[in-house]
């Protein structure tokens, strides 16, 4: 065989064994967080129509898309964020539920960006979906199911940074920022050069209480009177207010759930995805410098599908969570289980039917015929690499 085709391609990667089992169960634990909620799970192709996650929706730019076309010439695509396929669905399924709807989801997504910092192209991704409510309840539901599902996984230490959409988008308006310049801005905030933000704020010539507001985008931990301080700046500008009085409300919710210990407000925090349009957050954890949850509330999305609807949403980075566990030294534990039975030729209809027996009860059993060439030890030691509890030996 040759050797090229026992490799993959840039940025993805085989998962097995040990790794594997351990990925599985931490995706049921997650999952089992999120019907406990009351949501249902729904699973959504892996390939779409190239418009469903086109520009005008503000998700993954073209260029990180993976493309190819069906018989009829139609372009779709891997999909490469899962939220604009659940807004799809639950336009075309749900179009005249006027109640809340769950949906939980876990799946790969496909992104072909550069491999830097072995960053991967295709990951696992596992979240939720409320959509249907408005209310800043919704949001703290959200956030409190972000952090039961990374105290599952076994992380003690995590934060989750939260800010608004529309206190950056405020201040682009009421400064009169042109696009290229707001692009500008964005690429600053996304790369936290907080100095160059600064920076680009002293050249627009700013009223005072907007420059104050302007230097907020770049502090990491925004404490209440940091909102308070905010909310008496931005009087005159509606829209950062609302999104300043949303924040300060989302506190006091999160404080009835007891969470707030794991949330820290960061009024420069932005997204690549345009969709957002209310609370955006970033989950992070020591030990990776990628973010392993990231969510948001996304009210006009489903309209480019044809359901108006206020809707948030997270997903956690199943790749970036196993990352941190094993940096951290986090162990899933995986039980040792089950049993080998190793046979001759003359008691194969016995192992077989033990074998039968036993699977019944619910025990799972591996069965081997006795190679001659192999001592007991190494079936013994096979059984340990697999984690197999018994080895019964049916010899004659």
């Amino acid at each position: 065989m040759k050797k090229q085709l026992l490799h993959t391609p840039e940025g993805v990667r085989d998962i097995y064994n040990e790794e594997c089992e351990k990925k599985l169960l931490l995706q049921s634990d997650l999952l089992g967080i999120l019907k406990g909620y009351g949501y249902h799970p729904i699973q959504t192709p892996t390939f779409e129509f190239f418009d469903i996650f086109g520009k005008e929706i503000g998700t993954t730019p073209s260029k990180e898309l993976y493309k190819f076309f069906d018989r009829e010439g139609n372009t779709l695509v891997l999909r490469p964020d899962m939220t604009p396929s659940i807004a799809r669905a639950a336009a075309k399924y749900f179009m005249d539920e006027d109640m809340p709807i769950r949906l939980c989801y876990m799946g790969n997504t496909f992104i072909n960006n550069s491999s830097y910092q072995g960053r991967l192209k295709e990951s696992t991704q596992l979240g939720a979906e409320l959509i249907g409510d408005s209310t800043v309840d919704a949001d703290a539901e959200i956030l409190s199911m972000v952090v039961e599902c990374l105290q599952k996984a076994g992380l003690k230490e995590f934060q989750l940074s939260v800010g608004h959409a529309d206190f950056f988008q405020g201040l682009v308006e009421a400064a009169g920022i042109s696009e290229e310049d707001e692009e500008e801005l964005r690429e600053l905030l996304a790369n936290k050069n907080f100095f160059g933000v600064e920076e680009f704020a002293e050249t627009l010539n700013l009223k005072a209480e907007l420059n104050e507001l302007f230097h907020m985008l770049g502090s990491l931990n925004v404490d209440l009177n940091d909102l308070k301080r905010a909310k008496e700046l931005a009087a005159s500008y509606p829209r950062i207010l609302a999104a300043i009085h949303n924040l300060e409300e989302l506190h006091k919710v999160l404080e009835v759930y007891g969470i707030q210990k794991y949330i820290s407000f960061e009024l420069g925090i932005i997204s690549s995805y345009q969709y957002y349009t209310g609370i955006i957050f970033s989950g992070y954890t020591f030990g990776n410098g990628e973010p392993i949850v990231k969510g948001g509330r996304y009210d006009k999305l489903l309209t480019y599908y044809g359901k108006t609807s206020a809707s948030i949403g997270f997903a956690i980075v199943i790749d970036q969570l196993m990352a941190a566990l094993s940096r951290q030294k986090i162990n899933i534990s995986i039980e040792t289980n089950g049993e080998l039975i190793v046979y001759t030729k003359a008691n194969q209809a016995k192992a077989i039917l033990s074998a039968k027996e036993t699977r019944a009860a619910g025990t799972p059993v591996e069965t081997i015929l006795k190679d001659d060439t192999k001592t007991n030890e190494d079936y013994q030691n096979y059984a340990k690499r697999n984690r197999i509890r018994t080895v019964t030996f049916m010899e004659d």
